[in-house]
């Protein structure tokens, strides 16, 4: 699964991205990837491990929801979302 949101254009500052995206490890576990930052620059990457897809899941769509919230619009979503 991978979800790219993204804030609205403002002419006072650059947009911000919020990229999330699934991940399958070599110890049968599954990792969260986020990367965010402003548009058009290197964003910082975070990693949270998970035993299972489901677990993985769950955090990603808890994750969008929380930037959807804070102003993030969906501009690209790919996989097998249960919402």
């Amino acid at each position: 699964m991978r979800i790219y949101m993204q804030t609205p254009p403002n002419p006072e500052k650059p947009p911000r991205f919020y990229h999330l995206f699934l991940q399958e490890d070599l110890l049968d576990g599954w990792t969260l990837v986020k990367e965010t930052g402003n548009q058009g620059s290197s964003g910082r990457l975070q990693r949270e491990h998970y035993n299972s897809r489901e677990e993985a899941q769950a955090a990603l769509i808890k994750v969008r929801d929380a930037q959807v919230k804070r102003g993030y619009r969906v501009v690209f979503a790919k996989g097998d979302e249960q919402e």
